[in-house]
């Protein structure tokens, strides 16, 4: 039976644990050491069941937990080249850490783990999609400014996705972030809006891929609410009905000790 446990979602921390059979992943590690020890006990989740860590990118919300969680539990750490060459400068990780860099995929155990480029603002970011021991399918795609082909097809006929509905953006704009970090995150490297999220999902859904989250949902700049409601709308004009059609709710920023069994 697999299971994805969101543990943190958001700018104040990322991490989400991915597994069935007693193994298992974890996408990004943004809290301290000893949140993330919390979560995964909150979830019945045995440290020791986890293959390795994988991180998307080197911002402090994906990974500011790494360097002693992964010294701590002897854990391999796999990113991009330019991710670990970035994490590495910014004293996320240190020698003791064991690092290996994902190229196009890598097996853990009885599960393989793929990468896919992201636009975003990082060195060299990325997402990933874990093919689980019993088959099914997940992918965590957050932090990026567009959707792109490469990132479609990595959804596209997965038995869950994690989708980036980061930001309103009339409230991003008449919000309180200066000017240049509202370009950033309005930019084709900054973070997916409400809108542009809405409008992938309906595909996504027709490919098989019906069991489905928001997440990286802005506490300054979004509510959970609109996040939902702006998907809901878009996917209920073209016909489709939540809870028949598919699935679909948000991502809580810290874990409610629930996991999405796929």
């Amino acid at each position: 039976m697999a299971k994805v446990v969101p543990l943190f979602s958001g700018s104040s921390g990322n991490s989400y644990y991915i597994g069935s059979s007693g193994e298992g992943v974890l996408i990004d590690a943004g809290r301290s050491c000893k949140q993330l020890e919390n979560a995964l006990a909150l979830n019945d989740i045995r440290i020791s069941s986890i293959g390795a860590v994988f991180i998307t990118h080197e911002h402090v919300d994906h990974c500011s937990g790494l360097r002693v969680f992964a010294k701590k539990h002897k854990l391999k750490v796999y990113a991009s080249k330019g991710t670990l060459e970035a994490m590495a400068e910014k004293n996320y990780i240190c020698p003791e850490n064991i690092c290996e860099v994902i190229e196009d995929n890598v097996e853990i155990g009885n599960m393989l783990v793929e990468r896919q480029d992201t636009p975003h603002d990082a060195r060299e970011s990325c997402c990933y999609k874990v093919y689980t021991s019993d088959g099914r399918k997940a992918v965590i795609a957050t932090d990026m400014g567009v959707m792109t082909e490469g990132v479609r097809k990595l959804i596209a006929s997965s038995d869950f996705a994690v989708v980036e509905s980061n930001h309103d953006v009339r409230m991003l704009k008449l919000g309180v972030y200066p000017y240049p970090v509202k370009q950033r995150i309005l930019s084709d490297r900054g973070h997916l809006c409400n809108e542009a999220c809405a409008q992938e999902l309906a595909s996504f859904i027709k490919s098989g891929t019906v069991r489905l989250m928001l997440g990286h949902i802005s506490e300054q700049n979004n509510t959970p609410v609109l996040a939902l409601n702006t998907s809901l709308s878009q996917l209920e004009g073209l016909g489709m009905k939540r809870n028949l059609d598919f699935t679909l709710e948000t991502v809580p920023r810290d874990t409610l000790g629930k996991s999405v069994i796929f």
